[in-house]
């Protein structure tokens, strides 16, 4: 009781009890920590052994071109009326060179808001990727959750998209699982 009283006068016993406090939390931590389970998948592995998948990126590469074949029609359009403006700029009257200007600027604008149509953030190769896609993505991922409900694993990393893994156990890779899960073989 006399080391607890000398403790508290010099102003130690609050650092001790912070100090047990903190020992008991790492503790504990580490007792939770031990008991997750965790396992790894490669997206890009599986995505290239569904064929679901191929077929989707061959539609999308079907639509990239057809569009892009569009665009660069229009932007072949404006070219040409370029050059003929050029071409014939000499002869032509001050309110003839207005109206091919003012032509040639609408057809790169046309060429322009077809390509952000087709090609832009929200343009309709993305729409066409997201609705591919989104029936695969769902199938994968319904798959990952079922076996991890059913091997207990409390979180799952796709090895694929993160960096932040510099070694990984192939023990803890699921890929070849989930493959099975989706009745693929690997």
């Amino acid at each position: 009781m006399k080391d607890i009283k000398k403790l508290f006068t010099k102003g130690l016993l609050p650092l001790v009890a912070i100090k047990g406090v903190v020992m008991l939390a790492v503790l504990a931590f580490s007792l939770t920590a031990s008991a997750q389970k965790f396992a790894l998948i490669d997206m890009d592995y599986i995505l290239k052994n569904v064929p679901a998948y191929e077929r989707a990126n061959e539609q999308l590469n079907q639509y990239s071109r057809k569009w892009q074949a569009e665009v660069e029609a229009l932007s072949k359009e404006a070219e040409d009326l370029y050059k003929s403006y050029q071409s014939e700029a000499v002869f032509l009257s001050a309110e003839q060179k207005t109206q091919r200007e003012e032509a040639i600027v609408a057809k790169e604008r046309e060429a322009q808001e077809l390509k952000r149509k087709y090609f832009g953030p929200e343009g309709e190769l993305f729409k066409k990727r997201e609705s591919l896609m989104a029936p695969i993505n769902e199938e994968i991922y319904n798959a990952v959750k079922e076996i991890s409900e059913s091997r207990g694993y409390s979180l799952i990393l796709d090895r694929a998209s993160d960096s932040g893994i510099i070694f990984a156990s192939p023990r803890i890779d699921i890929s070849a699982e989930v493959l099975q899960h989706l009745g693929y073989s690997y």
